[in-house]
This record gives C-alpha cells, structure tokens and sequence, in this order.
C-alpha cells in the first residue's frame, strides 16, 4: 500500500489557515504576519469553531507547563482581530464570551490537500485533489509558500554566513535618560520624561524585556558610554538619545546600540514643532520596534495627555516627587496639580499624585487621616479616567494596603495591573509587599524574586526582599541580601532599618542598635528608625536610654507628627504592655500605616495572647 500525506487548510472568509506551512493568507495569497504564539491561537480557535474555548484551556494549550498572566493571551486576541481586520466589538471573528473565554464564530471550511507518493505498483504520483472553486486560490497559496521559502533559505544562509549582523533580534533593552544635544539648555526633566514615556511604550510585550526608570535614572550623564550601561543593566540593547526643546521646537536624535560590542543598530533625528513631541515619541518607539523585529503591546499607541504645556509640568512634578524628602514631594505636588488643571483628564497624573501623597506619609510622618484620603481620591480619579492604565491600579491598590486595609481589594487591583503589563515591576514589588504583611511568605517570597528579575538593579525590592525573608523567618538569608545592600548602598535608610529588624529577631541588639540608629542619622530622625532605636535599647536592658529616645518622641509632637505604633514599640521595649497596647489603640484609630505590620512583625509575638491585641488583630482583618 501506499503511504500518503494530508495538509490541514482551513478557509473563512477571506482568509486560508495553512497548519502545516503555518501560515496565514489572504485570498490573493499574500502572507499576512502573525506571531508565533498568535498564529497557535489562531489555530486552536479555528479548529474548534463554533466552541466556547475557556481562557484556562486556550492558555494551557498554547503555553504548556509554563506559568504566564491572562494579559499573554488578551494581548494576542487583539493582535489577532487587528490583523483580521476586526473591528470594535465587531465580532466577526473572535467573539469574546464573558467571564468565559472565546469563540469563533465564522464559518470554517476545511481543505485537505492529498498528495499520493509512489509505490511498489505505481511510478507516477497522482495529481492533488482541488475543490473546483479552490484551483486559483490554492496555485496562488504555492506560488507564495514557494516564494517565503526561497527567501527564508536565503535568509537563513546570509544569517549563517553573517552571524554577527547588527539586525539580529534582541530581546531586552534599556532606554537611558535622554542627554543634553547643547550642554547650557539641559531639562532634566524632559531628558528623563523622554526616557519614561518611551519606557512606557515598549513595555507589556512578552518579547521584550525594558528596564523600568528607576533602574536607568542613574545612567544620566552627557559622559555616559551607552554600551557600558546596557552591560551593567544586563541587558543587550540601549536606546540612547538627546533632547531639546527651543524656539518652539523640539530637536531629538536617537540610535539604538547593542551593548555587546557597541555597534549601532538604528539612529534617526528628528526636528519638529514642540507640539509633536507624542508623534516622535510614537515614531521612535515603532522604528525600535521593527529595528528589534517585535510587535508593540498595548500602551505603545496609548497618549496620557495630548497637551504638551501638562505634560511639561507632569515631568517637572515626576523629577520632584521621585527624591521622596518632604520640601521636594510638596513641588512634586503642585506641579502635578498645576498639570491636572491644564488637562483634567490626564490620568498618568492623577497617578502620580497619589503616589507623591503615601510617600508624604510613609516616609516624612505626614498625618494619614489627613493625607491618604487625598492619595485614594487622585487613585479612584485615575482608574475612572484610564481603566486600562497599570500604574493608576498600582497606586489604587496601595491606598487599599496601606489606608483602607482591604487586602481582598488591593489584592485584586495589583492583579488587575499586572494583567495588563506583566512586565511592571513595581506592580510585582507591592504585590509582594501585600502577601507579605498578609502572612503569605511564600507567594511574597516568589513574587518579589521575579519583580528581581524584571528590575535586577533595583534597590528598593533588592531591600524589600529582605525584609520579606526577616518576616517569614528566614532571618540567615535576610542577613545576607541586607549586608550585601548596605555595602552596595550605605545611604539608603530602609536597608539600615530591615536589617535592624532581622538583628533583633537573632537577638543581636548591638548590632540592631547600631543600624536603627543609622537610619535615623541618615533621614534626619524619621519616627520609625527612631522608634526602632528605642525598642532595641529596651530589649536590651538599657531602660534609661529607651526613656530617653520616649521623651525625644513625645517632645517632637508638637512641631510634627508622631505615630502611635512608633511609641508603642518603645513602650514595649521597656516591658510596658498596657501603655503599648494603648498606644496601637490610638495607631488604630489614626488609620497610621505602619498597623499594615502588626499581624506579623515579630516584635508584638509576646502580646498575641493579649484580648485587647487580638481584638486588634480582628478588626484589621488579618484572621
């Protein structure tokens, strides 16, 4: 008998599904580009038209024993329909089935091409077997298989022959801080705005890693070797560029670098009027998109304002309001607020502006029943104004955590914004935070690794971890990630302050005395550090310096803001449980975020027992 062979094609409108060449045709042939993973999609969809496919089931299928978000496959059911032609809503296609999955819903008609290969008792191979009102379509589908393969051959020959061609696909990037094109009109602000906004717009797709800001703010000097930076971030593409804005105009130049070796990949200038700042922002984020041969997720195309006098002052308030100390959050505010009255629509900066309102809080002991109800309004304003914004449901989801204390909430908006960028991390890093204070070590654990992996130079959740570790016990491994921050960073107060906590649960109070007390040096007497301070020289058996360090807290009162969970620390310390009690009653009633902390710091283990603690502990919710 002979053997024989079958081509799977299916048709729908005016499309042909070719499975085994893996292809997508229109009805004159023509190719049209898919993804690898879209194509899958497609073909899993195709074959079961007419069926409700559930996500879960989709997403096993076309990415086995490999944990991804839903944002994967909602990002290439659009890639998908645009392709397709789909319009919004349309539905002529895909159709989406609520709190389900989705569907095909055109009519598929199945081709199968047959070729009979010769046998023992037959020397002639017999001609394919065409549907009549096929021939055309499928000679023209040949012609163009033939076609891709000869210039698939040929390109797999130059690739071979040039391995080290600059065109190759790369598969992350760092975009540094953009440079002065004239050293006496630097704008630090638009330099490192240019480099956030484009940040933006190449992250959320699964092909492209993209160092986050904070990662590549560092990276700002005119002096600085591009390929240096790509190294030192680990990454195998830079984009590096200079910015200008004068005489109403705006001057951009741009190239694109591999850091391997330094050779340039792309570079384009641009000299346009300042009011199409966002169309060259668009055109350099697609240019580095097709230099790197990847299709641009979501936020690429997305513009958080169209007017360029709020976007100045969005930057302004961003360059402010990232050196966290009072004075400069204050005018990170106003230029916020000043951006938000020119645009009141711009949701990135009712973002923003909450974000500069919990760090007025949660690191300058500013009142939080004064203050975190205005971060929750500017959250709430952002996610009415732009539901498809992560950072507007990273900072909502904060104000859930560390004011409303709705775990169950905050839990659900951090999902929500790492459903739509997978690769923010931020939005990893106070997702980890929450499962931590929440006593879900090893989610927090596992979660806060791989915001590493996304950011590995970030320091803030290098930290972070460390504390995550101190609370789930595991104090030997927080010692090590600790001092190893410490050495890296000896001015960031947190590490001085984590580490003093993982000292104290091995019982070292010299040590957690000597790092307490650092980090209070460094910001100048924060309460936290302070409070920190007083409880460790109480363990230790110093009770006249812990009484010291009280009057130092009650005497500061009067000019500033002093939290009640601070002074309960020192209370305990001494061994005064009642007057600690009284105090988180009062940390309670005050709404003060550091009561985030109480269901599983460890210094309060000796008040479990206590009615009062517990009742505490049940109106937080932590049961």
């Amino acid at each position: 008998m002979g053997n024989s062979g079958e081509e799977e094609i299916y048709e729908f409108e005016e499309f042909c599904l070719d499975a085994g060449k893996r292809l997508l045709l229109q009805e004159d042939g023509e190719p049209v580009p898919l993804m690898p993973k879209a194509f899958e999609i497609l073909l899993f969809l195709v074959k079961k038209a007419g069926t409700v496919i559930e996500k879960d089931e989709l997403m096993e299928a076309i990415w086995p024993d490999t944990a991804v978000e839903e944002n994967n496959l909602t990002q290439n059911i659009s890639a998908l329909r645009r392709v397709l032609g789909e319009k919004h809503r349309e539905n002529r296609f895909i159709a989406t089935v609520p709190g389900r999955g989705y569907k095909f819903v055109a009519e598929v008609r199945e081709v199968r091409e047959v070729e009979a290969r010769p046998t023992d008792s037959e020397d002639l191979p017999a001609k394919p077997q065409h549907r009549g009102k096929n021939k055309k379509k499928w000679w023209l589908v040949g012609a163009a298989a033939a076609i891709l393969f000869i210039v698939a051959a040929a390109g797999y020959l130059f690739f071979r022959e040039n391995s080290d061609s600059p065109a190759r696909s790369v598969r992350s990037i760092a975009i540094l801080p953009f440079k002065p094109i004239t050293a006496e009109n630097r704008d630090e602000a638009l330099e490192t705005g240019m480099a956030d906004t484009l940040i933006t717009k190449l992250s959320g797709s699964e092909e492209l890693t993209v160092r986050p800001l904070a990662a590549v703010r560092r990276f700002s000097s005119p002096e600085q070797d591009p390929a240096e930076a790509g190294r030192q971030l680990g990454v195998e593409s830079v984009l590096d560029g200079g910015v200008q804005i004068s005489g109403g105009r705006v001057r951009v130049s741009a190239k694109l670098i591999r850091s391997e070796d330094g050779r340039q990949l792309w570079a384009e200038q641009f000299d346009e009027p300042l009011g199409d700042i966002f169309s060259v922002q668009d055109s350099i984020s697609q240019r580095v998109a097709a230099a790197l041969r990847i299709s641009l997720a979501n936020l690429a195309n997305r513009s958080f304002t169209n007017n360029v006098e709020a976007y100045q002052l969005f930057l302004r308030g961003r360059l402010h309001a990232s050196r966290l100390i009072l004075p400069e959050l204050q005018k990170g505010i106003s230029f916020y607020e000043q951006a938000i009255a020119v645009d009141p629509t711009y949701a990135h900066a009712y973002a923003e502006l909450s974000n500069a309102y919990r760090a007025m809080v949660l690191t300058n002991d500013a009142p939080p029943l004064q203050i975190m109800p205005k971060a929750l309004a500017a959250a709430t304003k952002a996610v009415e104004l732009d539901k498809d914004l992560p950072d507007a449901w990273t900072s909502l989801g904060s104000c859930e955590f560390w004011y409303r204390w709705d775990w169950e909430m905050a839990e659900k908006h951090f999902v929500k914004a790492i459903n739509i960028d997978p690769s923010n991390a931020s939005a990893h890093t106070f997702y980890a935070h929450l499962l931590s204070n929440i006593g879900r070590h090893e989610a927090a654990i596992a979660r806060i690794q791989h915001a590493r992996e996304l950011d590995p130079l970030n320091f803030f959740a290098s930290v972070l971890e460390g504390q995550i570790l101190c609370l789930a016990g595991r104090d030997d491994e927080s010692l090590q990630i600790l001092r190893s921050a410490v050495n890296v960073n000896p001015d960031f107060w947190l590490a001085h302050l984590f580490i003093a906590r993982t000292y104290m649960n091995k019982g070292m109070w010299p040590e957690a005395i000597a790092a307490a007390n650092k980090a209070r040096e460094i910001t100048n007497g924060n309460a936290e550090a302070t409070g920190t301070v007083g409880y460790a020289l109480g363990r230790s058996g110093d009770l006249a310096g812990a009484r010291r360090i009280l009057s130092e807290l009650e005497d500061a009162k009067n000019p500033r803001y002093i939290p009640a969970y601070t002074i309960a620390q020192v209370y305990l310390g001494m061994g005064d449980r009642a007057k600690a009690l009284e105090q988180l009653e009062k940390a309670y009633e005050g709404k003060e975020t550091l009561m985030v902390f109480l269901g599983v710091e460890p210094r309060w283990n000796e008040l479990r027992s206590e009615p009062r603690f517990k009742a505490l502990i049940s109106r937080m919710g932590f049961e």
